[in-house]
């Protein structure tokens, strides 16, 4: 050969850096014995009654591919769910397609949307997906950093200053990850204007949107002249704790879903025909045990904001999602740092804040969708290399002893996610 694989790759591929996430995964796999704060994944097994309508759907031979655009019934399914809860109306033949989890929703929109040279506005700190898979659409990224100063919320001025001609998106997403902020409807309503005004398309990726604490989610597409302009991006896996089931979809405009069902019918062809059955049942009849599910994580939501500012650590409430964003900088480390000594000395796993860009340095994530006694044992493990580092701590919080009460049928699941 005259030329190496590594000369043959795409270069936008072969210059994307490997993702900050799985890196020190990688790290956490060769160490025994570690508590994992950095799952991004509820720790609760999907529901019995959704797992059953499954096996239902394969007892009965249900294998067989589906539409592309997805089974009709689920389409509808999540039609209603939309229009009873944000009162948005989407046509379950023309206007919903139902993808192999979020992340392909977002692949293809960006996918059908992005010309090479496009910019796309992305708040910072994002997901750890969103810059590359913009990249790999052949768009620019421009990052809209975002602090503690301002609850890591994006204002309507940062958009409207960021905009040039080639400003083609905005890339939204809250409830937060990596920060479990939430943006008000006022602040949405200002950046709504903007996007307006500047003709923008917004994705809005509102996979969180049913774990919101303080305050209503505001759906992107319920507000004044945004439907027509916005592509909604939802799913199945953080709400009913089916990471593993791969199952989300996109709503909006009737041509522009087309156009990413023209894309999905060539490299996926349809979501999982088991997957999508088991779906349906989510939204028929999974409200309840979501429910549980959410009142549980507030609750560990509170223990970790406590812990954290006890021992010194500054932290931003989170509003929504399942993680906490605690702020590392007062031991007079890096997050890189921080999360390997952490993951050395007393086998805890976080995940370094400048894994969702430069805004996060400084920062750690800590997702709290573990058992209470796992995260009372992590948060003391914490608390004793924060005061060898120096920090002088206010009060120590007291860990909880003992699992919280589970329904039947939702006991703690392991597994690495992003």
């Amino acid at each position: 050969m005259n030329k190496t694989w590594c000369e043959r790759i795409n270069p936008v591929v072969r210059d994307i850096p490997p993702s900050g996430i799985r890196r020190f995964f990688d790290m956490v796999a060769e160490t025994r014995g570690v508590i994992s704060l950095g799952v991004g994944e509820p720790d609760f097994v999907t529901p019995w009654h959704i797992r059953e309508a499954c096996i239902y759907s394969l007892e009965k031979g249900y294998t067989m591919y589906t539409s592309n655009s997805g089974l009709l019934e689920l389409r509808c399914a999540i039609a209603r769910d939309l229009a009873g809860t944000y009162g948005v109306f989407y046509d379950p033949r023309s206007e919903i397609l139902v993808t192999v989890g979020v992340s392909q929703a977002l692949d293809l929109a960006l996918r059908a949307l992005v010309c090479p040279g496009d910019e796309v506005l992305i708040p910072e700190p994002s997901y750890v997906s969103y810059a590359p898979t913009v990249m790999l659409a052949g768009g620019k990224v421009v990052s809209l950093p975002t602090g503690t100063e301002q609850g890591f919320c994006l204002r309507a001025h940062q958009v409207e200053a960021a905009i040039t001609p080639r400003t083609k998106l905005l890339l939204l997403c809250y409830p937060n990850n990596p920060t479990g902020a939430v943006l008000d409807r006022k602040t949405l309503l200002e950046i709504a204007e903007v996007a307006v005004a500047h003709d923008l398309i917004v994705i809005s990726d509102e996979i969180y949107d049913k774990l919101t604490y303080v305050g209503q989610h505001t759906c992107v597409a319920s507000l004044p002249g945004m439907k027509e302009r916005t592509v909604l991006l939802n799913g199945f896996s953080k709400s009913y704790a089916m990471t593993g089931w791969r199952v989300g979809y996109a709503c909006g405009n009737a041509d522009f879903i087309a156009a990413m069902t023209k894309i999905h019918q060539y490299t996926m062809l349809c979501a999982p025909i088991t997957a999508q059955m088991a779906a349906l049942e989510a939204l028929k009849n999974g409200r309840p045990a979501m429910e549980r599910m959410v009142r549980e994580y507030n609750r560990r939501r509170h223990v970790v904001l406590h812990a954290f500012r006890d021992m010194g650590l500054p932290c931003f409430e989170p509003k929504g999602a399942f993680y906490a964003f605690p702020e590392i900088r007062v031991t007079g480390l890096t997050s890189e740092e921080f999360a390997e000594a952490l993951l050395q000395e007393e086998k805890v796993a976080v995940v370094p804040g400048n894994a969702f860009g430069p805004s996060g340095e400084g920062f750690v994530r800590c997702s709290y969708a573990a058992s209470l006694e796992d995260l009372g044992e992590a948060l003391r493990r914490m608390a004793q290399l924060v005061r060898r580092l120096g920090v002088r701590p206010r009060v120590i919080s007291t860990p909880p002893k003992s699992h919280p009460p589970r329904e039947a049928g939702m006991s703690a699941a392991g597994g690495v996610s992003s």
